[in-house]
């Protein structure tokens, strides 16, 4: 009987689309995640759908493990419901060993429910970097200690961190996490294929990297984003969001610098973990047959568009890196499908040919990597609590923000206007576009249940409320 092929999956923290050297960023280095790209399959148009939550993170990684849509999870992700199967449990239950170390940001239960072994387990959602506080694999599930209220990407947005008593001073959280992973890799003795999930906080602030790392970017060399902005441009409901107050308004040329600077070395810094942990995998002798998935949870604005966190639905904000390789996987491909995170439990259980669970809602994109035709997403549906609504198809993004009951709507060109900074929304040529666009709007809302919605559907019968920007 054919082993099934390995699945070690590589999960950044706040790591956007464009900071990849091979992807066309040559002001950052990574070396070891562009060999990943030449190894295998690149979607350059991953997203997520937003979020229910100024942590944005926390019903994007329950999307991931659920492959449900934004409105189908509960609590905003920070638990996740018994009746939604899990993608590590489903491969527990289909003949796979699961490892998971790192940032779970989930609930106990869930991650008790999703793997068979683990070490180094944070549960919360950001922390000190090199005093991460850290759980032992529990095969019972009781990770028991203190319990921290922690605000987490808004000033009254609270959640609960499990705080362990264990720390390792001084041990930057990407290396903790990367150890974890080589010494499982290592060690394991079971002839079972595994599934090794290993979920980084980098490059989530606080940016913190070792020093040798910090060394390689200077902040006076990095050039500021083409859609650099001192404040931004419309009124805006996160103007005090944790994310935002990161650097003081009116923004500046050098603080971006200087936070890009420490971006990209956490970056860099995690790429140079990722390139250990694939060498162990070839020195166990599982590289041949490993499945390799590397994406993120998030993007992050970092100075565009006068904004510094992910609250929004801007391109820098809602597109990941994704890159898959491995065993059948085709190499060097570059492709521009739209796809969702929670896109990619069906694709794996495709992927390993194993039944999708019903309550899976994600599409597989399986065929698609494999160089097939298949039904592709058309438009993409996003919604940020109930501030901001978007649809985008391949040329045109139409977007919507509530504020203090003003609704300020924008049209951005994609095709040629990538960086959003020209508003076309109100040019008579684009009509049409409007219109068509707002209707998929409240298609969407309907298709995905979204009662958090702001606009009746009356909304663009009364077009005199649409302000410009």
């Amino acid at each position: 009987m054919i082993k099934k092929p390995n699945i070690l999956f590589l999960f950044a923290d706040d790591q956007r689309f464009d900071t990849i050297n091979a992807l066309g960023n040559k002001q950052i280095l990574t070396p070891n995640i562009d060999e990943l790209i030449k190894k295998g399959t690149t979607y350059t148009q991953a997203h997520i759908p937003s979020g229910t939550s100024p942590a944005v993170c926390m019903p994007s990684r329950a999307m991931l493990h659920t492959g449900r849509e934004l409105f189908s999870i509960k609590d905003e992700g920070q638990t996740i419901d018994s009746n939604h199967p899990l993608l590590g449990e489903t491969l527990l239950h289909n003949g796979y060993d699961t490892f998971g170390t790192g940032k779970w940001h989930n609930g106990t239960d869930a991650y008790y429910r999703s793997f068979s072994n683990g070490g180094e387990i944070f549960f919360g959602g950001m922390e000190d970097h090199w005093n991460v506080p850290v759980h032992e694999f529990d095969p019972t599930g009781k990770y028991d200690g203190r319990v921290r209220k922690t605000m987490h990407s808004s000033h009254s947005n609270w959640t609960n961190t499990f705080i362990s008593n264990r720390v390792s001073p001084g041990k930057h959280s990407t290396e903790l996490f990367s150890e974890a992973t080589i010494n499982y890799i290592k060690e394991r003795k079971s002839e079972k294929p595994f599934f090794a999930y290993v979920s980084f906080m980098a490059p989530h602030d606080p940016r913190t990297m070792p020093q040798e790392f910090k060394d390689m970017y200077n902040p006076d060399k990095i050039e500021v984003p083409k859609n650099f902005m001192a404040s931004h441009h419309i009124e805006y409901a996160n103007t005090a969001c944790r994310d935002e107050v990161l650097a003081p308004y009116p923004r500046t040329e050098a603080d971006v610098k200087s936070h890009l600077a420490e971006y990209y070395a956490m970056i860099t810094h995690l790429d140079y973990e990722v390139g250990k942990i694939i060498k162990a995998l070839k020195d166990s002798g599982e590289y041949e047959n490993t499945i390799i998935i590397y994406t993120a949870d998030n993007g992050l604005a970092v100075g565009q568009h006068g904004l510094f966190g992910k609250q929004c639905h801007y391109e820098h904000s809602i597109r990941v890196p994704f890159i898959i390789s491995g065993p059948s996987i085709p190499e060097n491909i570059i492709k521009e499908d739209f796809i969702y995170l929670f896109d990619i439990f069906p694709t794996i259980c495709d992927l390993v040919n194993i039944e999708k669970p019903k309550p899976v809602q994600g599409i597989s994109f399986f065929k698609g990597i494999m160089g097939q035709d298949y039904n592709s997403r058309k438009e993409l549906y996003f919604a940020y609590t109930d501030k901001i609504r978007s649809v985008k198809n391949k040329k045109y993004k139409l977007m919507q923000h509530v504020y203090k009951e003003r609704v300020t709507t924008q049209l951005f060109d994609l095709e040629n206007d990538p960086l959003e900074m020209a508003n076309i929304v109100e040019q008579l040529q684009y009509k049409e576009i409007v219109k068509e666009l707002s209707e998929k709007l409240f298609y969407y809302r309907d298709q995905w249940k979204d009662e958090l919605h702001p606009l009746g559907a009356s909304y663009w019968n009364q077009y005199k409320t649409i302000t410009k920007c």
